[in-house]
């Protein structure tokens, strides 16, 4: 955990205009308490990634930082953000109006377990979870 404390606003002050952002924000906690990175380390992440852009470090620049300080440390492969961002993007396109995004709705990774739970059963193997 965290020694830490997490600043909060007033009551009359949301911290998170939406719930993206307040996720953005429990990643970068979480992957520091388990040690991915010190405090320094993001901070100089977050401001190099605002000095880059121009702009303050909103949380849209958080994620990017993060992106950023994981590969530098070898964490995330760009080749994986690459196809985790179009995976998603498959997934959105595939997802009805109004409800959440599920990288299960990207029809290339539905098609690969039906795919894959097909080719067990027809080996005789286990089946997938969710089969």
């Amino acid at each position: 955990m965290s020694a830490d404390p997490i600043p909060f606003g007033g009551a009359a002050d949301p911290a998170f205009a939406e719930p993206w952002e307040a996720q953005a924000f429990a990643l970068v906690v979480a992957l520091h308490d388990r040690g991915l990175f010190d405090w320094q380390a993001w901070a100089d992440a977050l401001g190099a990634q605002s000095a880059a852009t121009g702009r303050a470090a909103d949380y849209t620049a958080w994620i990017a930082a993060l992106e950023g300080l994981l590969a530098a440390r070898g964490i995330l492969a760009p080749e994986d953000l690459a196809e985790r961002r179009a995976a998603f993007a498959r997934a959105a396109a595939a997802t009805p109006h109004g409800e959440p995004i599920r990288l299960a709705n990207d029809p290339l990774i539905r098609n690969c377990v039906i795919r894959e739970s097909s080719a067990r059963h027809a080996v005789g193997g286990p089946p997938a979870l969710g089969d």
